[in-house]
């Protein structure tokens, strides 16, 4: 198994190359994880650049000492993937970010579209804002990346569909009797570039959401022939173009 993966704000060492871990990443390493002298560990800045370490010693129970000798640096993946994901209600946002964040997306996006029950404003949004960013962060740790997704802040309908304009493949997970899907499985997509993919709420995209979307060039598409929620379209969206793009070959 990999080694496990703690966040840093920085890779300055000391002489020697020793650098001390410490803080609540030091404290989860030294007295949850019980990390020893002699294992590996990863350090991250969660933006690609990492290290490969080794322990060398603890102090006390919030300070782990390494052997950090040099950096590297992770470049991002082709083609780029974007979900814009629709606010869910109660905690089924934290968990379409893990599952986001476990599979591989790049980047997500929060939207507000008008069949949301859950609305982030005010102070309230702004924590709902921090606890994706935060699974986000312990999501890319579990596993074992080292350039965690983007997190942007809510986007109204009108900047989604400005995002979407910009993509070099644009889509819609949505399907009714009224609006004719392809199946994403079958699409044609880029291996390069930007893919943007957009989950909507539990109520469905509206009629006037999707024309503001078709107009910025993105399609509509079904998954499959059943319904999947909110919090879990996304992440199977991000599986199919994984495998479909190259990124998990």
């Amino acid at each position: 198994m990999t080694a496990p993966v703690f966040v840093v704000d920085h890779f300055d060492a000391g002489s020697g190359g020793r650098y001390v871990l410490e803080g609540p990443e030091g404290r989860h390493a030294v007295s949850v994880k019980r990390m020893r002298p002699g294992e590996d560990v990863i350090l991250t800045n969660g933006t690609g650049q990492w290290a490969d370490c080794v322990v060398l010693d603890t102090e006390g129970k919030d300070r782990l000492i390494v052997q950090l000798d040099s950096v590297s640096e992770e470049e991002p993946e082709s083609p780029h993937i974007t979900v814009v994901q629709a606010l869910p209600k109660g905690d089924r946002g934290e968990v379409a970010v893990e599952t986001m964040t476990e599979t591989g997306v790049d980047a997500i996006v929060p939207w507000a579209a008008s069949r949301c029950i859950t609305q982030w404003k005010g102070d309230r949004g702004a924590k709902a804002l921090a606890k994706w960013r935060a699974t986000a962060r312990e999501s890319g740790k579990q596993s074992r990346r080292v350039r965690f997704p983007e997190i942007a802040g809510a986007m109204s309908t009108k900047q989604v569909a400005a995002l979407l304009a910009t993509a070099d493949f644009a889509g819609v997970l949505h399907e009714d009797r009224d609006a004719g899907s392809e199946a994403l499985a079958v699409a044609e997509l880029p291996t390069e570039g930007s893919i943007v993919l957009v989950v909507g709420p539990e109520g469905g995209v509206s009629p006037e959401e999707l024309a503001a979307f078709a107009a910025a060039g993105a399609r509509p598409y079904r998954l499959g022939h059943s319904v999947l929620r909110t919090s879990t379209a996304g992440t199977a969206a991000t599986v199919l173009v994984m495998a479909r793009t190259g990124r998990w070959s």
